[in-house]
Parts: structure tokens; sequence; C-alpha cells
């Protein structure tokens, strides 16, 4: 059986609330958390940007009674800003979901690619 984490839980609850769909714009610190999302029964929906991601769910909330947003650390969060405040001011029921760098200091070692060699770093703070 696979390690409970908070990634899955999250998932979970949003399959038990009726999500089908996530959207979602791929960034680095949130590319383990869009595996576990692909692994799930939500399907992910790719944007080309945050704020596409943003307005996407909302309006998918709209019509199905929630809906969820998947962003990167940093600017994926600022991007997604706006559709979050329209969201709130609304009260439509959407998830946003941000990645964010680890808590604790180690090595970090993600490969994008094959091409890419991976160089091994202490994490921020």
């Amino acid at each position: 059986m696979d390690e409970m984490t908070v990634g899955r839980y999250l998932l979970r609850r949003l399959e038990k609330a009726g999500l089908e769909h996530m959207f979602g714009a791929p960034g680095d610190y949130v590319l383990d958390f869009m595996d576990r999302v692909v692994e799930s029964r939500i399907r992910l929906v790719g944007n080309c940007n945050e704020l596409n991601a943003g307005y996407a769910a909302d309006a998918y909330a709209r019509l199905k009674g929630i809906g969820a947003a998947c962003v990167t650390y940093g600017v994926g969060g600022l991007s997604i800003l706006n559709a979050a405040s329209g969201a709130y001011a609304e009260r439509v029921p959407v998830v946003f979901i941000s990645g964010a760098a680890r808590a604790s200091p180690g090595p970090i070692c993600t490969t994008l690619s094959p091409a890419i060699s991976c160089n091994r770093r202490s994490s921020p703070g």
C-alpha cells in the first residue's frame, strides 16, 4: 500500500467531493503532485498558463459544483490570484493548490528529461 501523503489525502477528499477534472500549468515544484493526480481518478487538464487554469476551474465549479486548479510555487501562485479572488468574491467552490520548495534542507534531484543532468544541491532555507 502506498504511503498516505498530504497530496494523496487531498486527492482522495477531492474525489469524494465529486471532482472529476483538475486544471493546471506544470512547474518544477508541482510535478510530483501532478504525477499523483494522473495516478488518481481525477483527470488532469493542462493549461497554457496559471490564470487560464484558474478561470477554467472557476467555470468548471459553476457547472459541476466544485473545481480545482494546481500551479507551481512563486509566479504560478501569483498568476492565479485574479481567478482565486473572483471565485472567492462570488462564493464559487474552487480549490487552489500550489507547490512549494522543500521545507527541510537536503538534496534536491528532479530529472525532467534523460537529456538533462541532475545536480545535487541544498534546498533554500
